[in-house]
């Protein structure tokens, strides 16, 4: 097992050492990527939160193989608090069951212990926002964490991987904008360059969601994209 790793100021990780033991029972924060297992799927916009993980595990030293309660895990610390990442193995569709394992295996609350990164078809790519609850709109991994929970009070990051697409090239579709087909195919190299650096980003405001809290983490990142002409 990947030892656990840490990101935070060491002003930070003294300034832990010294709260008392009821903050220090408080079991580990689950940030759950969602995405498809296999390798045709690695580079697809539908993957993007496994893509998180991995640049969140890149960054604090972990690699993400451990399999637990039906997803690879890896264990770090961020900003002084213990953090499992996870990467559910049961294809996107039925993301739940591992989310909910995870949430009954370390005794979390879905509330204020969860973190679950996913795509959003209609956020623009190059774009994120956080949102601390909502309806799964039509993402089936997040109707299915929300069905095996049975509350939308989770924490949400979706990573956009919409096409900010011309009025006439969607007019050439029918009408219609891409969808599955698009979602499950590899990502051309202009759009993984654009996604890389989105990744990054997500990175820091995963780390800033356990220093300030969701709701400052929102008014910081989901500011930045108001110009960006997202379709919501």
């Amino acid at each position: 097992m990947a030892e656990a790793s840490e990101i935070g100021s060491s002003g930070e990780q003294k300034a832990l050492a010294g709260v008392s033991g009821a903050v220090s029972r408080r079991g580990p924060f689950l940030i759950v990527g969602l995405g498809n297992p296999g390798l045709e799927y690695v580079w697809t916009p539908h993957n993007a939160g496994f893509m998180a993980i991995d640049r969140i595990a890149q960054q604090v030293g972990v690699e993400v193989h451990n399999r637990r309660c039906r997803a690879t895990t890896a264990t770090c610390r961020i900003a002084g608090r213990q953090v499992v990442l996870a990467k559910p193995e049961t294809f996107m569709n039925l993301s739940g069951a591992a989310v909910a394992a995870l949430v009954e295996e370390f005794e979390a609350d879905p509330a204020r212990d969860l973190l679950v990164i996913h795509d959003e078809l209609d956020l623009v790519l190059g774009t994120f926002k956080i949102r601390e609850r909502g309806s799964p709109a039509g993402h089936n991994g997040a109707r299915s964490v929300t069905g095996a929970l049975g509350a939308e009070e989770w924490l949400r990051l979706r990573i956009g991987v919409g096409l900010d697409l011309p009025p006439e090239a969607i007019a050439a579709g029918g009408g219609k904008r891409p969808g599955r087909d698009y979602l499950l195919s590899p990502m051309r190299k202009a759009d993984l360059a654009v996604l890389d650096e989105v990744l990054d980003r997500v990175a820091t405001a995963t780390r800033r969601i356990l220093e300030v809290g969701a709701a400052a983490a929102m008014n910081e990142f989901n500011r930045k994209d108001e110009k960006t002409g997202n379709r919501e």
